[in-house]
């Protein structure tokens, strides 16, 4: 009888397994050696047997929120299936370093296992297993840590917690996930919850492609605590009781927020709207963050007759001198039946006033002669960042928002829930500068906050507050 029953319970796993997509060598080399993958770890399997095919993806995501099983999934990927079926295998598992980590790290080992010979010199972060195949385990405190790891080769890589990473470290991570073996294809696997330092790469890398159903060389498989049966009721409970950005984030997986968020009442599904003609009688008006170097990002604003503001259309770009600056706006405001002449006010942060004795006048003189002038923005950061707050609403708190973003403005709906408090000044946004490689940046931000600050009904300076008496006249 035990053995039927031994016997049906393989039967209705290859059943689950093969249906995620396993393949059937998968199945019986994890169930012989007792790793019974939940569903969404099969998911995850599946994905990572996808990276055999000379098409198929090379960068697998698991996770988004905590208790998921993410961590043991992927030692059992790599050490279970990977180094068993690839003699002499070299992989490289990346975790955050800590006591805990560490600690954790060895009950992790003993439980995934516990029925496969190995070696573990603790001292050295080696496991190594019978056919010459080896994780090494390397730790990281700072992203300088991770320099003593590249260089080497490594046919497959795991990192724990990636978005505790830049991109730019994670790309130099990638320039290690090389193989001299014609029988393997390097791949490298990352789990994650939303947050930290990496949030807007991994969003941008492994989710964005991950909802609109357009992956190509990633996959991503989500995963929250629900879809781990072995965590205890209590660790649930703990996660029930969190409330705002650590609620969505932790225990719903949320990637439209991020730990430490400073708009946490901002919801993609509640500010985000599909575009439509703007109509002749609201009021528009236009406001850049300048940039060379960084992004200058410019946005066109429209007001109706309630005092919503809809952000309308976005500009960003980077090493482009004003003159042909200036071509893609009017291109922008044409697109949209706007001219120029009907703008109420065109604001831009101070530096553009800043006269630059290495240049011919300042920035808002460049404009000026090719025919834009430019205000002075509002650029009071605390204010600016509590109009924002106010503008955005709380939808669980009844307060309806009166701030939507039309979905064509990408960098900035990709920006906004990405930014933090300041720690040394709570009531700011953390400064963010845009990484070497374009990624990330305040810049959209801080047009926003130039232009919902240059609308009709807030404090102007004294040239602003004329022009837009005499627009309104």
């Amino acid at each position: 009888m035990a053995l039927d029953d031994e016997a049906g319970r393989y039967e209705r796993y290859v059943g689950r397994a093969v249906a995620a997509g396993c393949p059937r060598d998968q199945v019986d080399r994890l169930w012989q050696i007792r790793h019974v993958a939940q569903a969404k770890q099969l998911l995850f399997h599946a994905a990572c047997r996808l990276c055999d095919k000379p098409d198929g993806p090379t960068q697998i995501g698991f996770g988004g929120a905590r208790g998921g099983a993410k961590s043991h999934a992927m030692l059992c990927q790599i050490a279970l299936d990977d180094c068993q079926r690839q003699p002499g295998l070299k992989a490289l598992l990346l975790r955050k370093v800590g006591k805990a980590a560490k600690e954790g790290f060895e009950d992790l080992r003993v439980r995934a296992l516990k029925a496969v010979a190995h070696e573990w010199r603790r001292g050295e972060g080696v496991l190594s297993f019978p056919n010459g195949s080896r994780i090494v385990l390397g730790h990281f405190k700072d992203e300088s840590d991770i320099d003593a790891y590249l260089g080497l080769e490594y046919d497959v890589i795991g990192v724990e917690e990636a978005t505790t990473l830049t991109f730019t470290k994670y790309r130099a991570i990638r320039t290690c996930n090389r193989t001299s073996k014609k029988t393997w294809r390097p791949r490298i696997y990352t789990t994650t919850n939303p947050g930290g330092v990496g949030h807007a790469w991994y969003k941008a890398t492994f989710i964005a492609p991950w909802k609109t159903g357009r992956e190509t060389d990633t996959r991503f498989i989500p995963s929250t605590i629900d879809d781990n049966s072995f965590v205890n009721k209590e660790y649930t409970a703990t996660l029930d009781t969190l409330t705002g950005w650590q609620k969505r984030a932790w225990r719903f997986g949320d990637w439209d927020i991020a730990a430490g968020q400073f708009f946490t009442t901002y919801r993609a599904d509640v500010h985000v709207a599909q575009p439509f003609p703007i109509p002749p009688n609201w009021q528009v008006w236009l406001a850049m963050d300048y940039g060379f170097t960084h992004y200058n990002a410019i946005y066109l604003f429209a007001q109706d007759g309630d005092g919503r503001i809809y952000v309308v259309a976005e500009h960003a770009q980077q090493r482009w001198l004003p003159a042909r600056h200036t071509i893609a706006i009017a291109a922008m405001l044409a697109r949209h039946g706007i001219a120029p002449g009907r703008l109420a006010c065109f604001v831009a942060g101070r530096d553009c006033f800043a006269v630059r004795p290495s240049e011919q006048g300042s920035i808002a003189d460049q404009w000026a002669a090719q025919g834009w002038t430019l205000d002075p923005a509002n650029d009071d950061r605390i204010n600016g960042a509590a109009e924002v707050l106010r503008r955005l609403g709380d939808v669980e708190a009844g307060l309806p928002p009166s701030l939507f973003l039309f979905d064509t403005c990408a960098r900035l709906i990709d920006c906004l829930p990405a930014l933090e408090h300041d720690p040394h000044r709570p009531e700011d946004v953390l400064k963010w500068d845009t990484d070497d490689d374009g990624n990330g940046g305040d810049d959209p931000y801080d047009a926003l906050r130039y232009g919902l600050m240059a609308c009709p009904g807030q404090p102007q300076p004294n040239n602003v507050a004329k022009r837009l008496d005499r627009w309104r006249g």
